[in-house]
């Protein structure tokens, strides 16, 4: 037991392999354009942060405030 190698080292040991497998974690590059994808769960996001107002203090910090229903 005195012979066992850090858990450390085996975890590396171990991410090395299935590193064979599956290859590196880092396949993307950084320099293309950013992809948004606008399906229909962003559509009902952004119905219902309508309803809500961004009020800015002087000291910079933000909170929301619901809209009335005249302020459309």
């Amino acid at each position: 037991m005195a012979d066992r190698k850090p858990l450390s080292q085996r975890f590396m040991k171990a991410t090395g392999k299935l590193r064979m497998f599956f290859g590196p974690a880092d396949q993307g590059g950084l320099e293309g354009p950013v992809k948004y994808a606008y399906g229909a769960a962003h559509q009902q996001r952004q119905q219902e942060l309508q309803q809500w107002d961004v009020v800015r203090n002087v000291d910079g910090s933000t909170y929301l405030v619901k809209r009335e229903d005249g302020d459309k």
